[in-house]
């Protein structure tokens, strides 16, 4: 699907550097790969000071006095706070003492969407961004990511929910492509395309049965829409792309790994602008 006309509206988003957002959380092994806070102090202290937490667990049944203060502060500045059972909070507790409360914060910190628009138009170059629409896997993001870094892409956006963050997996698999691509996480990836319109950056969306990759124009400022491994991308996410683009599959099996599907329409991107 060809690209008729360069947009006309100022398509506008935010700035960016790195922010960890973990898991699903739904084992305790996954609190090792950030930092944890435990106890009613250290989180409103977190609270009060802007420090970044993906999530607030606290003890079912057991919100009152400061704990009710500090849920309303968080869900205030949009935190994710869960209730969990007492077996549940004392399996990942790393102290004896919690206060019926944890908070995980991100092993790094995430940048803006205007960051990595900036940083492109700094170089002189059109935004190149990756956008990963509910990836849960940690390794297929860190593969993502160590893709995007070795083929020059400005940054990577990714969803508050439903996802995978900047865990340690995430790092270890993106082989230190974490510590150099700019990781974006925002509440809203559809909100976040209708941003990047605004700044004239084109959206071009993975479907299986969109266009062919290869013969379709990525030239020019553009973000890659890359969908979860089970469902792909999301319908009100695929509507809100400029175009949508496929990979022909030749055997018998009917897709690709969301990783590998990442890096040939990445790649294409690049051969388009350097060789094209």
């Amino acid at each position: 699907m060809k690209k008729n006309s360069k947009p006309t509206k100022n398509r506008a988003v935010k700035r960016l550097e790195p922010k960890r957002d973990n898991r699903k959380y739904e084992d305790s092994s996954a609190f090792e790969e950030g930092l944890q806070l435990e106890g009613r102090n250290p989180v409103m202290e977190a609270l009060n000071h802007g420090k970044t937490i993906d999530k607030i667990f606290v003890r079912r049944g057991g919100i009152e006095g400061t704990l009710k203060v500090i849920v309303a502060k968080a869900r205030e500045k949009g935190i994710i706070v869960q209730e969990i059972d007492r077996e549940k909070m004392e399996s990942i507790s790393r102290s004896n003492n919690n206060q019926g409360i944890i908070a995980l914060c991100p092993a790094y910190e995430y940048c803006e969407v205007s960051d990595i628009i900036a940083s492109a138009r700094s170089k002189g170059e059109d935004p190149f961004i990756i956008i990963c629409d509910e990836i849960t896997d940690p390794h297929n993001l860190g593969a993502i990511i160590r893709t995007a870094e070795c083929c020059g892409a400005h940054g990577v956006i990714i969803p508050k929910r439903r996802a995978v963050g900047l865990t340690a997996v995430v790092s270890k698999t993106s082989a230190g492509a974490a510590e150099l691509v700019p990781v974006a996480r925002v509440t809203n990836i559809a909100r976040a395309i209708e941003e990047l319109k605004k700044e004239n950056i084109w959206v071009a969306c993975a479907d299986m049965n969109g266009r062919e990759y290869f013969n379709t124009d990525l030239k020019g400022p553009i973000a890659l829409v890359i969908g979860s491994e089970g469902t792909g991308v999301s319908e009100l996410v695929k509507k809100k792309s400029d175009f949508t683009v496929g990979i022909p599959m030749y055997g018998k099996i009917g897709s690709l790994n969301a990783s590998v599907s990442a890096g040939l329409i990445m790649y294409e991107v690049v051969r388009q602008r350097k060789f094209g």
